[in-house]
């Protein structure tokens, strides 16, 4: 019998650094908002997205690629950034041929992290592009650790659950022994008929509904594979592979 690869689920950027990155693939999944923003905007024709840890950083690489400065900090539009971390904003009219250069409180930092970790294979995952990152994990046959980002290194949910819906269709090809992996899909079993509903009871689903009132962005980040891309990290930016 061929000998499987194994899979991790990391719960918090705090903990990635117990894995052992090298040779692995690293999927960075930030759900609300990041990683659903990236499968949109590349979906909708983005030519590709440079992500950084800092606003200046931001702000600075894009008047130097002629791109479009955007991002958040704890939910909402950072100083300096024209555009936020909205799937919604990132229509095919608006985005089409452009280079998005993005700043988020816990999903870039993540892939930052990840780099700086020896991490040579990063895609992002969130559930509008969930089967493009299932299938690539299947066909890389390679060790694969799902890095929840959570909120400011604490855990959190949504992202979580992601990581269940990709082990419960990817776990019959990697070795799992792994009781946050364990965890994740269990959850996700558990919600999965009502994703929407269960999210009401999310503390980063009060964060921006209830402050920001990004309802649709919600429904849009809990739909699997309207935005079905894959996201590879490549030389500093995040390309549509394929």
């Amino acid at each position: 019998m061929d000998h499987k690869p194994t899979l991790f689920t990391s719960l918090s950027p705090a903990l990635i650094h117990l894995y052992d990155l090298n040779n692995t693939v690293v999927v960075v999944i930030d759900v609300f908002r990041a990683t659903s923003t990236i499968a949109a905007a590349l979906y909708n024709g983005a030519r590709y997205i440079i992500p950084v840890d800092s606003v200046p950083k931001a702000v600075e690489i894009s008047a130097t690629v002629g791109g479009i400065a955007a991002g958040e900090r704890d939910g909402k539009l950072a100083d300096g950034l024209s555009h936020g971390n909205s799937p919604m904003e990132y229509k095919r009219a608006f985005i089409e041929d452009k280079v998005l250069v993005l700043t988020t409180t816990n999903g870039t930092r993540l892939l930052s992290m990840a780099l700086e970790q020896g991490a040579g294979d990063i895609i992002t995952g969130s559930f509008p592009n969930l089967s493009s990152v299932c299938n690539y994990l299947i066909a890389q046959r390679k060790n694969v650790v799902l890095a929840c980002a959570g909120w400011k290194d604490k855990f959190n949910l949504e992202d979580t659950l992601f990581a269940g819906a990709v082990i419960n269709r990817v776990k019959a090809h990697f070795s799992i022994h792994c009781d946050s992996s364990f965890m994740a899909e269990y959850m996700y079993e558990q919600n999965k008929n009502d994703l929407p509903g269960f999210s009401k009871n999310l503390t980063h689903y009060h964060r921006l509904v209830d402050r920001f009132g990004y309802i649709d962005d919600i429904a849009f980040c809990l739909q699997e594979n309207v935005a079905d891309i894959l996201p590879l990290y490549k030389e500093g930016r995040l390309i549509r592979k394929g």
